[in-house]
């Protein structure tokens, strides 16, 4: 099963890391750690799906694949 590309990177202006989810427009998340970030931006997909649900807006499906994957043979 597809699940949402999750990006984690380290930010020097913000002192940590961040997480996000391209597929999910302004879904994101800071954590200390990468596994903090990446604890919280799950967080903030359930809150992310959980709204859009009750406005009765539609889930993107998992579409994003990073460029790397792009360019080789490799299955994302």
């Amino acid at each position: 099963m597809k699940d949402h590309h999750i990006n984690i990177f380290f930010s020097e202006e913000d002192g940590g890391y961040i997480a996000d989810i391209p597929d999910l427009q302004h879904c994101a998340a800071f954590g200390d750690t990468p596994e903090e970030a990446l604890t919280e931006v799950l967080k903030a997909k359930a809150a992310w799906i959980e709204a859009a649900t009750a406005e009765g807006k539609p889930i993107p499906p998992p579409s994003f694949k990073p460029v790397i994957y792009q360019l080789s043979k490799v299955p994302a």
